[in-house]
């Protein structure tokens, strides 16, 4: 299973970058954010970072927040659809950092991929579920236990994923006690729709779509199941230099006060979700609020947390080796970063 899982990652990586990096190209559809005068730091000023997203709205945020108004780097974006093809690219260099679930780090460090844990997303309200495990309309399952034998879909190596073992464990299940079908996001939401898997993982605004059209949320995706903290990674590419270091550690603290400033303006953050996603005003606004984040510091809890996770991934057979989560963390964040102070 593990050989598989190293083969989808790296050609679902490899695949979702090609077609990231197209739509980030320097074409005029997708304009490059930063550029700006800083004479503190005139070495900064020959820099390009490419940022990983997914759909959290960081894009437009960056640009509508004014965070990088006064940045004298350049930034661009490359879209993924979910985190394992992201840390890919982050490991290869393709990507300079990204946001991704508390999954795809614990896959990517089992192989020995090029990246580090940079900082960490909190919930501003953990009981508010960014995924969950949902049933179809009229499906009389009340719990995992009624779905013994049953197909769930999940897309594999991502935090939906941690999110269902976590909860098989917390009922007395293993992974073989179900039957679990690894499908990527669209194909997941597909089988769902045509009844061809009883239950699916996933994240919003996927799983806000199939709810409105009637599924239930038969597992919530909260404290202590899935304690939905997420992270950013970043390439060691830019890490290892000293002068990229510094200017990704000014980066991602413009990124946290972008988010700070998007949880201030909740219609904004769902104007951004809407443009960055393609999906409707109405839709991203139902799913903002389980999308503000506040970036900070990866404490010794989350490492423990990120380590607990590791070793379920592990008993699972699910990742080829054991994974010290603390050796995965290189903070760019100091404990006491506050997004919400101005520069």
């Amino acid at each position: 299973m593990s050989r598989r899982f190293t083969r989808l990652v790296a050609a679902a990586g490899t695949a979702a970058l090609s077609l990231a990096l197209v739509a980030c190209g320097s074409s005029g559809g997708d304009a490059k954010v930063g550029g700006a005068a800083d004479g503190a730091h005139p070495e900064w000023k020959k820099l390009t970072f490419t940022v990983g997203e997914q759909s959290d709205g960081i894009k437009t945020l960056a640009a509508t927040s004014g965070a990088f108004d006064d940045a004298s780097y350049k930034i661009k974006f490359a879209k993924f659809e979910y985190g394992p093809p992201l840390v890919a690219a982050a490991s290869t260099g393709d990507i300079d950092l990204g946001m991704v679930g508390s999954v795809p780090p614990i896959a990517g460090a089992a192989k020995d991929l090029g990246f580090k844990v940079i900082g960490l997303e909190l919930p501003e309200s953990p009981d508010k579920a960014l995924e969950n495990i949902i049933v179809p309309k009229g499906s009389t399952a009340k719990s995992l236990k009624d779905l013994k034998g049953k197909r769930i879909a999940v897309p594999q190596g991502s935090s939906a994923h941690g999110l269902l073992l976590n909860a098989l464990k917390a009922e007395g299940l293993t992974p073989q006690d179900v039957k679990i079908v690894y499908l990527d996001p669209k194909s997941g939401a597909a089988a769902f729709d045509s009844g061809k898997v009883d239950a699916w993982s996933i994240w919003n605004p996927q799983g806000e779509f199939a709810l409105q059209k009637g599924a239930k949320v038969l597992v919530p995706g909260v404290p202590p199941v899935d304690p939905g903290s997420q992270y950013y990674v970043g390439s060691s590419k830019s890490l290892d230099d000293k002068v990229r270091r510094a200017a990704l550690t000014d980066l991602l603290q413009r990124i946290g006060k972008a988010y700070a400033w998007g949880n201030a303006h909740p219609d904004k953050h769902a104007e951004a979700i809407a443009t960055d996603s393609g999906i409707p005003l109405e839709q991203a606004t139902a799913s903002e609020p389980v999308w503000r984040f506040t970036l900070g510091y990866v404490d010794d809890a989350h490492v423990q947390a990120g380590q607990q996770l590791a070793d379920n991934f592990f008993e699972a057979g699910e990742i080829a080796k054991k994974v010290d989560f603390a050796n995965v963390v290189d903070n760019l964040l100091t404990p006491d970063y506050d997004p919400t102070e101005t520069n």
